[in-house]
């Protein structure tokens, strides 16, 4: 997968102009593998059955090896000996930790409220989606942003260890704590960290580490150069077609679901749209107020707005039931989030041109 990485030359460059063909029309094949996978779930009698049959541990093996071909390529362009520039910005880590982890929570909490105080099922479904911090599919968002690749890698990491540590926690504080406090019905969230951690292994684990040993060993018989000019470029389309394999999955899991209930979709999509647009542009200013330069406030951002869908489904139905009102609150969250951070990338390209460049 390409990135908009072209020399500044002092011209103005449109945007489109310096992406691949393929990702210059990313927004198009998103939305037709979406059709595809909602015609499918809908067409073919069992699909859904079947595909959720193909799972171990709660893990869907299908969807496993979607978003290992899909964040393999980008992993692999990351230069892992620049870490410690990343790891020695404070600024960046921190606002990281406090947006993903205290801000996010609490703004899908309380756009949870407000917009679907009477729809039990879908509220807490949300909810779980907020304590779900992204650490799949950012990496592509991010690179197509023209992000800082190796912040990326350590704020996915980051976001994992903390996943692994505080998700039943907050599932506790947000879904029985708080809400006993002010008053308002409570649901409880009965997950353990190992489903949790099993989760972060197969969806971030593996892929990181084939990404690294690529990189070490194709490095190592190759030289840097010639790894990255011959080999990258072999390698990039594939997170594309491993983007758009996996999205179609989803899809095809909850088509008939999706379809059928419209209304049910759209009371859950507002919310969703609220939150994205709040944690993304609110992120954004936020690093461009602490002086972060243009490649790591993108990845801020689309660290910041981005969800781990596959847990928050993997929890609800577990927690829940596979045809619980829960559950279909997570399917809707790659319905929305996919349009919405693609759309994003655009965004934050077009920003791109206005943006001081980063001291040094």
């Amino acid at each position: 997968m390409a990135r908009a990485d072209a020399p500044d030359t002092g011209e103005r460059v449109p945007v489109a102009a310096r992406l691949s063909t393929l990702d210059r029309f990313l927004a198009v094949w998103i939305l037709l593998a979406m059709a595809a996978g909602l015609g499918l779930g809908r067409l073919v009698p069992g699909l859904d059955g079947a595909l959720a049959a193909l799972e171990v541990g709660g893990i869907s093996l299908p969807i496993a090896l979607g978003l290992l071909v899909m964040m393999y390529p980008v992993l692999a362009r990351v230069r892992y000996d620049r870490l410690d520039t990343v790891t020695g910005d404070t600024r960046l880590l921190v606002s990281s930790l406090v947006v993903n982890w205290l801000v996010g929570p609490a703004v899908m909490f309380a756009l949870a409220w407000v917009f679907l105080a009477d729809l039990p099922e879908y509220r807490t479904g949300l909810i779980i989606v907020g304590l779900a911090r992204c650490i799949a599919m950012v990496v592509i968002w991010n690179d197509l942003a023209c992000g800082d690749r190796e912040a990326a890698a350590v704020l996915v990491a980051l976001n994992s260890v903390f996943q692994v540590l505080v998700f039943g926690l907050l599932g506790w504080f947000y879904l029985d704590l708080l809400p006993g406090w002010l008053g308002l019905d409570t649901s409880g969230l009965d997950v353990s960290a190992w489903r949790i951690a099993l989760n972060v292994v197969v969806f971030l684990g593996v892929p990181l580490a084939a990404g690294f040993l690529t990189r070490r060993i194709g490095e190592r018989r190759m030289g840097r150069e010639r790894y990255e000019s011959a080999l990258l470029p072999r390698l990039g389309p594939w997170a594309l077609y491993g983007l758009l394999f996996t999205i179609v999955l989803l899809f095809a899991l909850q088509g008939h679901t999706i379809t059928s209930r419209p209304l049910d979709v759209a009371r859950i999509a507002v919310p969703l749209l609220a939150y994205f647009a709040l944690m993304w542009f609110g992120s954004f200013a936020l690093g461009k107020a602490i002086g972060l330069g243009y490649d790591r406030t993108t990845t801020l951002a689309f660290t910041a707005a981005g969800n781990n869908f596959e847990l928050a489904i993997a929890v609800a139905v577990a927690t829940f039931g596979v045809t619980s009102g829960q559950a279909l609150a997570g399917v809707v969250g790659p319905l929305i989030e996919v349009p919405v951070l693609v759309a994003l990338v655009y965004v934050a390209l077009a920003r791109r041109e206005r943006f001081a460049p980063a001291p040094g």
